[in-house]
């Protein structure tokens, strides 16, 4: 017995020494660090957050064996400031990567609005901690400023140390037998005073030769120059989208324009599979941004028709098979037990994708709105999983309210890195909360912005386990009760296609996740309370804001023939380097 009782000691002694060491030795490297991110994926897309006909085995695989988090908030329902935040750990509005008009992405490689050089990505920190850095697939944040090849907004230009991908995104325009997604509304516009100005010039022409009209030339050539003009605006910049957006640049250089769609898929697997097999040794870091799953949702030939949900789900499950094979080179490299990998989406689905009846955007589950919608939890809420086996516990689930923005210094405590000091850092490390050594989110209060417009914010009530969330701005449906902007396809931030609530909308998304039921002051004793809780956050809140220069202005955001990236000599851009090799 004595003898049993010793062995028994020993053994325990022995466990717990190996799995003390084992653990301290894995967070005392620094870890590879891998990110996927996929482009307008809904949270209701993927079998571990519920669904059961869209296969997802891989994504799956990576919950099961690591952390998922349900409530995981976008800071922007919209790809080009989400990423942002994405970026730099903080809200868009400080970055000036928040719109006060109606264009709230990057429309042009060629426009002048971008991150700006000052803001610091995780990717620079990461950097100077002696990773090697690299981007595959879709940035988003812009490429130039004053010229074509000063790269003030590239990704090179922001940590990273390769970047192989779309400077810009996906879009209907990409593909040449897809109706245009582009600004439809303007350039329909440009196209009619084209047609107006021509019309007139000819009606006035055949009055001033046949003398039933009594004008000057002058007048005339007038109407000549501006039809003229319109049609150029139209014609050099609309006419050619797919030369000017749809381009893929390796670094500086540009490879392909326009992209070939069909190879665009195995290109960017290849190229993440080589960066893994390249920076073995590590440190590393590898972000995946996918062109999956946005609308055209080109899929290539081996995936077209094999899920039960059309193009869409196609693209889905073509998306999740890339993370596996991403996955498979680090078991193969000997790398996934030091390796801290993560996947989300930048925003919810987009409801108003569709073409006729078939649906070609993401389902957000039981939640209400979409890609675009400020506050609804639909357009925010993504999913979070992570894994890094030996360190974090497998088959975890965590409610707590988190952001993407944490994202940022989590990987920062990661590298041994240190957080900027001279600006505010909105997100939050997130290690305590995955590893178990924290059971509440460090977050507080999350702002909900739709562009500039602070549309809604969520109170976590701590001692109570309560998430409270205000709408104060919410978007008009099109058609009323409709859930979505069919009419306009996207919903607005402001003007006459919002509705402003006084007294402000309130749920407990603890007990109505899908924002189904309005508390008021008739049915919740606490409402007032948590509505000035709340504006006294909002206050303290932007106190902490200050004026930046703002990106996604007018001027900057339109096409700018000079800061055009091209493979030729302008307008002559047309190459296929990854052809010819």
């Amino acid at each position: 017995l004595l003898c049993f009782r010793r062995y028994v000691l020993t053994a325990l002694t022995s466990c717990l020494f190996w799995n003390t060491f084992g653990l301290s030795a894995a967070m005392d490297s620094k870890p590879n660090i891998l990110l996927f991110l996929a482009d307008d994926l809904g949270v209701g897309d993927i079998g571990c957050y519920g669904n059961d006909t869209i296969r997802t085995p891989n994504i799956d695989r990576l919950a099961r064996e690591g952390v998922k988090l349900t409530q995981h908030i976008t800071a922007a329902p919209l790809c080009t400031p989400s990423r942002a935040a994405f970026l730099t750990g903080r809200y868009p509005i400080r970055s000036g990567m928040a719109s006060s008009n109606g264009y709230r992405a990057l429309q042009w490689n060629a426009g002048s609005g971008g991150l700006p050089a000052n803001e610091t990505t995780f990717a620079r920190l990461l950097q100077q901690q002696g990773y090697t850095t690299g981007l595959i697939g879709k940035w988003h944040q812009g490429v130039n400023c004053e010229s074509f090849n000063d790269h003030c907004h590239h990704p090179l230009n922001h940590g990273f140390d390769y970047f192989y991908g779309m400077p810009f995104t996906l879009l209907s325009n990409c593909q040449e037998d897809k109706p245009p997604e582009l600004d439809v509304a303007l350039q329909a516009r440009l196209w009619l005073y084209s047609q107006i100005m021509s019309l007139a010039v000819l009606t006035l022409t055949a009055g001033k030769l046949t003398g039933l009209i009594s004008i000057r030339w002058k007048i005339v050539a007038c109407f000549t120059l501006a039809g003229g003009l319109f049609f150029i605006s139209w014609y050099s910049s609309y006419g050619f989208v797919q030369y000017w957006n749809c381009i893929l640049m390796r670094n500086h250089d540009v490879t392909e324009q326009p992209m070939k769609l069909e190879r665009t898929a195995p290109l960017m697997l290849k190229e993440a599979v080589s960066f893994i097999k390249r920076n073995r040794h590590g440190p590393f870091l590898l972000f995946v941004s996918f062109l999956h799953v946005h609308t055209p949702l080109f899929t290539t030939a081996k995936f077209l028709g094999k899920s039960h949900h059309g193009l869409y789900g196609d693209n889905v499950e073509e998306m999740d098979w890339m993370v596996g094979k991403i996955l498979d080179s680090l078991d193969k490299e000997g790398l996934t037990n030091h390796t801290f990998t993560y996947f989300a989406s930048d925003h919810g689905g987009h409801l108003e994708a569709q073409d006729g009846s078939a649906q070609l955007g993401g389902w957000n589950g039981i939640y209400k709105g979409g890609k675009g919608m400020g506050g609804w939890e639909g357009g925010i809420r993504v999913p979070g999983v992570f894994r890094w086996p030996g360190v974090l516990p497998a088959g975890t689930v965590i409610d707590e309210p988190t952001s993407l923005m944490d994202i940022y210094p989590t990987v920062v405590h990661l590298a041994g890195g240190i957080l900027p000091q001279d600006r505010v850092i909105d997100g939050r490390n997130l290690m305590p909360l995955l590893q178990g050594r924290a059971q509440k989110s460090e977050h507080e209060f999350l702002f909900h912005y739709c562009g500039s417009y602070l549309h809604a914010v969520r109170w976590h009530q701590k001692d109570s386990g309560a998430i409270w969330k205000v709408h104060y701005v919410t978007p008009v449906f099109h058609p009323p009760g409709a859930g979505a902007c069919y009419g306009k396809g996207i919903c607005p931030c402001f003007g006459e296609g919002v509705t402003h609530h006084d007294p402000p909308l309130l749920f407990d998304l603890s007990r109505d996740p899908s924002e189904a039921k309005p508390l008021s002051a008739d049915t919740e004793p606490l409402f007032d309370t948590v509505i000035r809780k709340i504006g006294r956050a909002i206050e303290e809140h932007r106190r902490t804001l200050t004026p930046v220069p703002e990106q996604l202005s007018l001027y900057n955001i339109v096409w700018k023939p000079w800061l055009q990236p091209c493979c030729g000599t302008f307008p002559f851009c047309w190459c296929d380097k990854e052809g010819d090799s």
